[in-house]
């Protein structure tokens, strides 16, 4: 149960992602609502909390990087103001990898 100080989203990763945050595909999470948060907060949020290897691999140029396909709800984040997009409750973010190597 959240709380009116808190932000809920669903954060999931796919493609070979997860393997970047501990092979775990979903997160759901609770963030402060005190803070204006953005995607781009959110990316950092997740270097900093979820990332168990390779933040490379995942950022680059303080936004991520090439090769990962970004979706609020559903929706390309592209058409959403990339970084800028602020967070709603209960919003599901998920980060696919389009790379695959061989």
């Amino acid at each position: 149960m959240s709380s009116e100080n808190e932000l809920p989203i669903t954060i999931e990763f796919g493609g070979g992602a997860e393997l970047l945050v501990g092979n775990k595909k979903k997160h759901k999470i609770n963030l402060s609502s005190d803070k204006g948060w953005t995607l781009k907060n959110l990316i950092f949020w997740i270097r900093d909390n979820l990332l168990k290897e390779r933040e490379e691999l995942f950022i680059q140029n303080d936004t991520i990087r090439p090769g990962i396909l970004v979706l609020v709800n559903d929706a390309d984040w592209e058409l959403m103001g990339q970084g800028e997009y602020k967070l709603s409750p209960n919003d599901t973010i998920l980060f696919i990898s389009t790379l695959h190597g061989g």
